[in-house]
C-alpha cells in the first residue's frame, strides 16, 4: 500500500478496533499497510509487540512517551513542573519500548496546563523536558516530536497551535527535536492544513491525518486532502502519513478513500 509518492501508516490505537490490539497488526498487514504508529504500547509486553510486527513485516514509526493518566483525560504531562520525576521515568520506559521495537521516534505530548501554574512556569518546565529528554534520545539515534492538540477537543492543552509548537522547538534548541503535524487539529484551529505545510514544511518530521468534523476517514468533512497531499508532495515529505482516525464503520470497508493517493501524484 504504501509504494507510491505518499507512505501511509496505520494507527492501530484508532483503526481496526474491531479486534483486540495485539490482532491488529494482521488487520493492518492484510489491508496492505506497512507501517503502523500507535498512541501508548505500554499496556502490552514489548516481547509481544516486537513479535507481531515482526511475524507481519511492519515497522513501527512512531509511539507517544507515557501521557499521564490517559483515561481521565490528561494528555501529557511535560509541562506540569510538579510531574518531572514522573516525565523522566516515562521517558525511561519510552525509550526501552522504541529501541526494542526500532521506532525512530517518540512524540511528547505537552499536556494541559495545571491550575495555579502560570504560563511562564509551564514553558519552562516543558523545554526543560523538551531538553532533557533529546539529549538522552540522541544517545540512542531516536528522534522527538512535539505535537500541537487542538483546544476544542482538549480544553487547556498548553500548545494548540503549529506557530506556539514551533517557537518552543526552536527555545529549545535541540537538532532532534521536530513537529508532528497533524491536520485534523490544525483544522480544528482555524487553520489552512496545506498553508501551513507550504509554511513550515521543513520542520514537518511526521503527518498525522484525520477529516472534520467527527476525527472520521478522508472524504467524510471538510478537509481538502488532494490540497493537503499536494503541498506534502511539493514539499519533498519523505516521512509517513499516520491515519489516526475514527472510523465511521468497519475499517477495511473505508479505505477506499486511500487508493487514488498511491499513484504517482500529480504536482
Amino acid at each position: 500500500m504504501n509504494r507510491g509518492p505518499l507512505a501511509f501508516a496505520a494507527n492501530l490505537t484508532t483503526l481496526f478496533t474491531e479486534r483486540a490490539f495485539l490482532d491488529r497488526f494482521e488487520a493492518a498487514s492484510e489491508a496492505g499497510f506497512e507501517a503502523v504508529e500507535c498512541q501508548l504500547p505500554y499496556g502490552y509486553p514489548v516481547e509481544q509487540i516486537r513479535r507481531k510486527l515482526d511475524e507481519h513485516g511492519l515497522t513501527l514509526v512512531l509511539h507517544n512517551l507515557p501521557a499521564g493518566d490517559w483515561e481521565a483525560g490528561e494528555r501529557g504531562i511535560a509541562c506540569h513542573p510538579d510531574r518531572i520525576d514522573e516525565f523522566d521515568a516515562g521517558l525511561e520506559l519510552g525509550m526501552e519500548y522504541a529501541s526494542a521495537l526500532g521506532c525512530r521516534q517518540i512524540n511528547c505530548l505537552a499536556g494541559i496546563q495545571p491550575a495555579g501554574v502560570n504560563a511562564s512556569e509551564a514553558r519552562a518546565t516543558l523545554i526543560r523536558n523538551i531538553r532533557f529528554a533529546a539529549r538522552q534520545l540522541h544517545g540512542v539515534g531516536i528522534a522527538l516530536l512535539v505535537e500541537p492538540i487542538n483546544t476544542q477537543d482538549v480544553p487547556g492543552f498548553f500548545l494548540p497551535g503549529v506557530t506556539a509548537t514551533l517557537d518552543v522547538i526552536r527555545e529549545a534548541g535541540m537538532n532532534n527535536v521536530h513537529l508532528q503535524f497533524d491536520a485534523y487539529h490544525a483544522h480544528m484551529m482555524g487553520a489552512n492544513a496545506a498553508a501551513v505545510v507550504n509554511a513550515s514544511g521543513s520542520a514537518i518530521r511526521h503527518v498525522q491525518i484525520a477529516d472534520v468534523p467527527g476525527r472520521h476517514e478522508p472524504g467524510s468533512g471538510t478537509l481538502d486532502f488532494d490540497d493537503l497531499f499536494g503541498a506534502l508532495v511539493r514539499a519533498k515529505y519523505q516521512g509517513w502519513i499516520g491515519c489516526e482516525y475514527n472510523p465511521i464503520g468497519h475499517t477495511e470497508n473505508g479505505l477506499g478513500w486511500i487508493q487514488p493517493y498511491l499513484s504517482e501524484w500529480r504536482m
